[in-house]
């Protein structure tokens, strides 16, 4: 827990407690409203992570769940010495009802709701535009049935301001990171802040491939960061394991003439995705790409692709993609023949889009030709 509780003012004068969590230096004010079961570890963690991406969080204590408190609790974060913007509201469960139910009333200027239990008893303020608004549900959401979905899906068919998510196996994790990246990219939208994320995976890179450091390095990401390339499952979890990983596998370990020609890059809300040719001479034992392959002082081109994600201004994780058969079959450890696998004519195709394709459908049709041929000749 990074944040801190705090007593509320309400119009009743009743005081309640409410946790807010700050960012670094000052952001946009966001509510944070928890479900029926009341404040867990989870609900904390997220609005510490939310203030790590650069939000002032406050999250009333809605053990009496009155939109009355969402009012005070939207003045009072107003009131914290980090917040500067705009406000906006989210909420889980009960608190996903709350949520667009109580936007206009603490001056909210988007609302986000996951599992938004009794949401449809909202159908009024569903249909009606000015707050934008995000709607998360799995596909058998436990506290919406069928029925109450489609009520929901109706009233915000005609709205231009909001967006109706449903996932299939939301249990699973890759559904909550999709969601919090739809969530994030409406809050960097209307609230913001904004990150110049294409600028900060360059000086990420910098301090890789430029600087060679890797405190320098680490200092560009998260508390807990990862890094996994995929293909050889080589990178690491965590600060300590990260840095051994750089130190000792990555920042050593890389050609000294290794250059990446750009494709294209896709920046989103929270993560750039990065396409690109990757040149090298393997005149270095390249632990991360090529574990324990001696090197063979061969030149190599191969596509590659990262998806980088970010929290705030700091790096969170790397999913690095290249064509192994590719770098296989130009170091002399793969004979391409009769597989379908290519050499550095892979990366060729990238950067020429017009160079042939198919050849392996020629190839084969050909060894198909032959080997119908030879079973003619042999009757």
């Amino acid at each position: 827990m990074k944040g801190e509780w705090i007593s509320v003012p309400a119009q009743d004068g009743q005081a309640f407690r409410a946790y807010r969590s700050a960012p670094k230096g000052s952001g946009p004010g966001l509510l944070v409203c928890h479900d029926a079961s009341g404040v867990s570890a989870d609900v904390l963690a997220f609005a510490d992570l939310m203030a790590e991406e650069g939000y002032t969080v406050l999250m009333p204590d809605l053990s009496d769940p009155l939109e009355a408190r969402i009012a005070a609790a939207g003045r009072a974060i107003r009131e914290s010495p980090s917040f500067k913007g705009r406000v906006g509201i989210l909420g889980f469960g009960m608190g996903g009802r709350l949520a667009v139910a109580g936007a206009a009333a603490c001056g909210a200027e988007c609302a986000v709701s996951y599992h938004g239990e009794g949401l449809d008893s909202e159908i009024e303020t569903l249909g009606r535009e000015g707050v934008a608004t995000v709607l998360h549900f799995a596909e058998n959401d436990s506290l919406v049935s069928a029925e109450a979905l489609q009520r929901i899906a109706r009233a915000i068919s005609e709205r231009k301001d909001a967006e109706l998510y449903v996932y299939r196996d939301a249990e699973r994790g890759v559904a909550a990171n999709m969601a919090y990246t739809r969530t994030l990219a409406l809050l960097r939208k209307v609230l913001g802040p904004r990150f110049d994320l294409s600028a900060l995976w360059e000086r990420h890179r910098a301090c890789e491939f430029d600087i060679r450091d890797a405190d320098a390095t680490l200092r560009t990401m998260v508390e807990e960061p990862y890094v996994n390339h995929i293909p050889t499952m080589t990178g690491g979890f965590g600060q300590a394991d990260l840095h051994r990983f750089y130190k000792n596998h990555f920042i050593p370990k890389s050609p000294k003439d290794m250059k990446n020609i750009p494709v294209s890059r896709t920046v989103g809300a929270d993560r750039v995705v990065n396409e690109g040719v990757l040149c090298f001479t393997h005149d270095v034992e390249i632990d991360w790409m090529l574990p324990g392959i001696p090197p063979t002082g061969r030149y190599v081109e191969v596509p590659i692709v990262g998806i980088i994600t970010f929290r705030g201004d700091k790096l969170v994780h790397e999913h690095i993609y290249w064509d192994q058969a590719s770098v296989l079959v130009q170091i002399g450890l793969l004979d391409p023949a009769g597989l379908p696998v290519a050499g550095i004519e892979t990366a060729k195709k990238v950067l020429d889009p017009s160079r042939p394709s198919n050849t392996l459908l020629s190839r084969r049709n050909a060894l198909r030709h032959r080997a119908r041929r030879k079973a003619r000749s042999s009757r």
